[in-house]
């Protein structure tokens, strides 16, 4: 099994949670939602010797997907996104962009589906489909390292928000009682803003769940 390191970054405009997740000992790393900073992170990553291998987007929104083409262009390293998430990241009014007063849109290299198991950076990682912020929003699960990347699916005490073009409540809630609190609840939990959590704790005192 690799160990992960989980670095945290707060980038963007409202400060979404960027993060590196750096296999220990080959240093090399899946950047996680580079909505921002893209100097920044290099910064870090220069500093510590990290190895870029892949760009993961939780979902296509401007505050996590702003910055993934820099980074993709620095290090020469695919995106990856949700087959459900082409929508959104071909509207500026669905990924929110426009709202923000910057109209862009995004691409990926490589789509993947509810269920699948990818292998990047020496990790086993489950792409978990839970829709309801965004059409193709989803988190990235590795079940050896009991971590979950949760996006603005699952927050700490709270989940995302529903009334951006695309989402529904019923889907979320729904997506996260199916698909997150199944997992075992020591699985923690590093979501798209806010501190991290676990999954037992979410089970237990989350109101919306």
């Amino acid at each position: 099994m690799a160990d992960l390191q989980v670095l945290e970054y707060n980038v963007g405009d409202i400060g979404t949670n960027c993060y590196l997740l750096v296999n220990t000992a080959t240093k090399e790393t899946i950047i996680v939602d580079p909505g921002g900073d893209a100097p920044m992170l290099d910064r870090h990553i220069k500093a510590q010797g990290l190895r870029p291998a892949a760009v993961f987007l939780t979902h296509a929104h401007y505050d996590h997907a702003h910055h993934a083409a820099k980074v993709k262009e620095k290090y020469q390293i695919p995106i990856y996104v949700h087959e459900a998430e082409k929508e959104t990241m071909r509207s500026p009014r669905i990924n929110v962009s426009a709202m923000f007063g910057c109209p862009e849109t995004y691409e990926a290299d490589i789509f993947v589906k509810d269920g699948q198991m990818l292998n990047v950076a020496g990790f086993d990682i489950q792409v978990l489909h839970t829709p309801g912020h965004t059409a193709g929003g989803v988190c990235y699960y590795f079940p050896e390292n009991k971590t979950l990347i949760s996006g603005d699916s699952l927050f700490n005490g709270s989940v995302g928000r529903t009334d951006f073009p695309g989402g529904s409540m019923s889907d979320l809630v729904r997506s996260i009682r199916e698909k997150l609190l199944v997992l075992p609840r020591d699985t923690e939990v590093y979501p798209g803003h806010m501190s991290k959590t676990t999954i037992g704790y979410e089970a237990d005192y989350n109101p919306f769940l």
